[in-house]
């Protein structure tokens, strides 16, 4: 059994896995104590719902704020993971034959008492997100501090399948177009790595 074969059984069964121990060991605290510059530095800016012209910072369906992995504004731990994204995506090629050949990701501060309303990634005039990832970064997250990423069977399931508490090293992956999240707010400022695997090459445009 390869290290990701528990991944691909899940995606292929029910559309989304959740692994503890999916990226390499120890990159998750040094990605937090990076995100922690970036945002002690003023990088991060409030995210937007929508997309192109039509994006707008509605703070009432989604609270975080961002920083996007850029090869010349991103550190150690974040070259890093993105080679290791390079690798999960090829990964996944070979197994799914999903044409993957870009990815985006960027860290995600959620302030204490905020989350995102539910949603599918996918836009509706673009199918090129194909794979959503979050991967979670706070320290010693405790079981009542609420923040948990709600999973949806469907974009119309009325019940989540699965609620997942923000730990670090945590990693959740679901098809884009299939399965609505939402995150519900937490009593501390919340943070992860977030991002999706594409067909296409990124651009400004799909960014929010």
């Amino acid at each position: 059994m390869t290290t990701y074969e528990p991944l691909y059984q899940a995606l292929e069964s029910r559309g989304w896995a959740v692994c503890d121990d999916l990226a390499p060991v120890g990159l998750a605290p040094r990605l937090y104590d990076e995100g922690q510059v970036l945002w002690r530095a003023g990088r991060f800016r409030p995210a937007q719902v929508g997309r192109g012209s039509h994006r707008t910072r509605q703070r009432t369906l989604r609270g975080d704020a961002i920083f996007w992995l850029e090869p010349e504004s991103t550190g150690p731990a974040g070259h890093e993971f993105l080679r290791w994204i390079d690798e999960l995506k090829a990964a996944l090629n070979q197994t799914f034959f999903l044409g993957l050949n870009s990815a985006e990701f960027h860290f995600a501060r959620y302030p204490a008492g905020t989350g995102y309303i539910r949603h599918v990634d996918q836009f509706r005039d673009s199918d090129a997100r194909k794979v959503s990832i979050t991967f979670y970064l706070n320290p010693a997250w405790p079981a009542d501090a609420g923040g948990e990423l709600r999973l949806y069977a469907t974009e119309t399931a009325p019940l989540p399948a699965m609620s997942v508490l923000p730990t670090q090293g945590r990693m959740a992956v679901f098809l884009s177009n299939r399965i609505a999240h939402d995150v519900q707010p937490a009593a501390r400022p919340r943070w992860s790595l977030t991002g999706w695997l594409r067909t296409d090459v990124a651009n400004a445009m799909d960014r929010r």
